[in-house]
């Protein structure tokens, strides 16, 4: 196979994977020029929490195409984002390494350097054709970050993350060029969100049709090419900036099966987003089985992090933790574990669980590994492809996450312990806590002194994990804030 980019009429480029064997336009492909590799489709939700769908345990919330997809392939229970906020878990997920590695560490605007590799790299170097549609944040316009640089060959969505809040926006991005929308926008005129956050005055098209649309087509377009398509969708992520107007952050054309529930209004809005995304989600699946495509094609489904209490949600009114401690922009295991479904039929074993203790930076070396690429990038991740194939899984040692919001947090998981350093920009108040999630899933019993030499080995693998960057990094020896 070869590989041709086309402009469309717009001067957009247009994905298009031309087949040597072809002598007309109209011409199927042999069977012998079918791709053999497995396609790759990653869909991640946005702040959705562990216990927000119902094959994790929800009620309230229905989410039958997804909990479909969890019965006709493999569901993960220990499986972890590469962060508690959204832009590094996702520089975790696209570069491989952890917090103490990657290059986003955190929320502020640094983009992925031109040193950087992606997964995204690595698959389009194999002869993949590369989709994203839906949130970057790892790069402004202009930097070294933009996704067309880090290895798309198609890109449609935000790259600000903050303007990702909205979902009646007025623009996003096509590859390098402004989609102007026929949505109105009130930004806010203050604080930190000015001129970029807010809301629409004027309500026409809904972002999630749209990254539908586009899904849809990227599918029917390269349904004959080997492909890998990242869809970091936004829902349910709350519009932050709505409050300012007096509006609920939870945007959603309507409240869809909830709108006579004895609810408040924030959380008819926040079950209808996830519904919503579920609804989607069945959508591509069967796109997929529309097109022939399903059994070669591995799809995984997860989160970024764990649940919000932002735009009016409240995350106890549907026990969207679940079992867990904690939520978004924490490092217990509410902020950071993560619902992880994958599927690929005839591979993946129907109803199938995994124990596998992963992270996000699992995924760089098992497309890597799934799509047969010979690379040396350097990675914190282990594939996890044995565990989707049913066959002996090679175990982390550990992980680790790196966090500098509120004070300043590490963490590590070992096995069945858990280790966590609060407040370490803030001596007086630095709190070691060590839990044994084999007994204690919730984090409620704080062990650290009957076992020393557990945190005594936590405390040497943080120190190590971590690597100094001038842009984030830790004030170890002040007792202000980082």
């Amino acid at each position: 196979m070869r590989r041709t980019v086309l402009k469309s009429p717009l001067g957009l480029p247009a994905l298009v994977l031309v087949l040597g064997a072809l002598t007309g336009c109209g011409q199927e492909a042999s069977e012998e020029d079918k791709p053999t590799k497995p396609n790759i489709v990653f869909i991640m939700a946005d702040d959705l929490g562990y216990g927000d769908l119902g094959v994790y345990g929800q009620q309230q919330i229905a989410t039958p195409n997804i909990d479909k997809m969890a019965a006709e392939g493999m569901l993960f229970t220990q499986f972890y984002a590469g962060s508690t906020v959204c832009a590094p878990s996702r520089s975790a997920l696209l570069t491989g390494l952890h917090t103490g590695h990657t290059r986003v560490r955190g929320n502020a605007r640094v983009p992925l350097g031109a040193s950087d590799t992606t997964f995204a790299e690595l698959i389009q170097r194999a002869g993949y054709v590369t989709g994203l549609i839906g949130k970057w944040g790892l790069g402004e316009p202009g930097s070294t970050g933009v996704p067309n640089k880090k290895g798309f060959d198609y890109f449609y969505g935000y790259l600000n993350q903050l303007r990702a809040h909205n979902y009646y926006p007025d623009y996003v991005w096509e590859n390098e060029t402004v989609d102007s929308l026929d949505n109105v926008m009130d930004y806010i005129p203050e604080t930190y969100a000015k001129g970029v956050g807010g809301i629409a005055a004027e309500k026409n098209t809904y972002i999630q049709d749209r990254f539908l649309e586009k899904t849809l087509q990227f599918l029917q377009s390269n349904k004959d090419s080997t492909f890998m398509l990242y869809l970091p969708l936004t829902l349910p992520h709350a519009n932050n900036e709505a409050g300012y107007f007096g509006q609920s952050g939870m945007e959603i054309p309507d409240f869809g099966a909830y709108s006579d529930k004895d609810w408040p209004d924030h959380q008819k809005g926040h079950a209808a987003m996830i519904s919503r995304l579920d609804k989607d989600v069945g959508t591509i699946l069967d796109k997929l089985r529309e097109l022939g495509l399903s059994d070669n094609t591995l799809v995984i489904f997860t989160s970024d992090n764990g649940p919000h209490d932002e735009g009016g949600a409240d995350h106890t009114f549907f026990d969207s933790n679940g079992p867990l401690r904690g939520l978004k922009r924490d490092l217990f295991e509410g902020g950071i574990r993560v619902p992880m479904i994958a599927s690929w039929p005839g591979k993946i074993e129907k109803g199938s669980k995994s124990d596998y203790i992963g992270a996000f930076w699992d995924v760089l070396p098992t497309f890597v590994e799934a799509a047969e690429i010979d690379s040396e990038n350097t990675t914190d991740g282990i594939s996890f492809l044995p565990s989707l194939l049913g066959k002996q899984q090679k175990e982390h040692s550990y992980l680790y996450w790196e966090f500098y919001e509120g004070g300043g947090k590490q963490a590590v998981r070992m096995d069945k312990w858990k280790c966590i350093v609060l407040n370490i920009n803030k001596s007086e108040q630095r709190e070691v806590l060590l839990f044994d999630l084999s007994n204690d899933l919730a984090e409620e019993q704080n062990v650290a002194d009957q076992f020393p030499e557990v945190v005594a080995k936590a405390l040497k693998l943080m120190e190590t994990a971590h690597k100094y960057d001038p842009d984030f990094h830790f004030d170890f020896e002040s007792s202000g804030d980082n």
